[in-house]
């Protein structure tokens, strides 16, 4: 059983990846109502996910909070797939932690660089087609070496994930201020005259909180987990965050993450 959250495409192509490698089952962690991991000494299962700020994705953590504590003595095993442009700092430890209080064990944790989404901050963009074909090559072969490891249950390493610069910082003093400051529905901003009303941005929020205004426009709700999916998906380039990302660049918005893909 594999569990997923995904905003633009990158970690719901990674979880299906590893669904027809190993094959799982996929849940969407925003579509789940009803969760429940097995318990059974066998079982072991998987979260796929895009790291935020060097952090957990709100959409995420609320997803653990919902987990509920298992009824035996055993903590049910758990391993991660986290997916991110550049490094993760020590989401790894964060979400350990997480799932730690309500009982589970990470057992193992792996991260997989592909095509940048972020591009809230200054110098942050979306890559370069040379650069993102890269990551995608590279990628492709790192899922292959994953699904091996998980499929015989083997503990990840060091060198299964890339924490980067000042990892610590990162997540520990940044992340808290991002969350703060960055990853709310206040900044968002639609220009009427260029938005079509193609409710594009409405279809591919993965936490249905874009609605339709009453002149048809988009108005955000209170729950946004900052995936930036409404912001690439948009065609006529209508969506804005502010003024952070005028002049950056924008990736296709790949699947409908709004769709749960169970293969049940």
């Amino acid at each position: 059983m594999i569990y997923w959250f995904s905003g633009t495409g990158n970690s719901l192509w990674v979880a299906e990846a590893l669904s027809n490698a190993l094959h799982e089952d996929l849940h969407s962690m925003a579509e789940s109502a009803h969760i429940a991991l097995p318990e059974t000494a066998d079982a072991y299962t998987g979260l796929v996910f895009p790291v935020y700020g060097w952090g957990l994705p709100k959409a995420v953590a609320d997803f653990i909070d919902r987990l509920p504590q298992p009824s035996g003595n055993v903590s049910p095993a758990v391993y991660a797939v986290l997916t991110c442009g550049d490094d993760i700092g020590r989401t790894d430890r964060l979400l350990r932690s997480m799932l730690k209080a309500k009982g589970y064990e990470l057992r193992a944790v792996y991260s997989v660089q592909l095509r940048n989404t972020y591009v809230c901050l200054p110098f942050f963009n979306t890559d370069s087609p040379a650069v993102e074909a890269e990551k995608q090559t590279k990628a492709e072969s790192r899922l292959h070496e994953i699904a091996r490891s998980i499929a015989h249950r083997a503990p990840s390493t060091p060198a299964d994930i890339h924490p980067g610069v000042l990892p610590g910082f990162k997540s520990y003093v940044l992340r808290p201020l991002f969350n703060m400051l960055l990853t709310n529905e206040r900044h968002f901003k639609v220009n009427p005259q260029l938005c079509t009303r193609c409710k594009r941005c409405m279809r591919n929020c993965p936490l249905h909180n874009i609605t339709p205004a009453a002149d048809g426009t988009p108005q955000w709700g209170s729950h946004c987990t900052h995936c930036l999916a409404c912001y690439h998906s948009c065609p006529q380039h209508a969506i804005n965050y502010g003024w952070f990302t005028k002049g950056k660049g924008r990736v296709a918005v790949t699947g409908c993450p709004a769709k749960p893909r169970n293969r049940m």
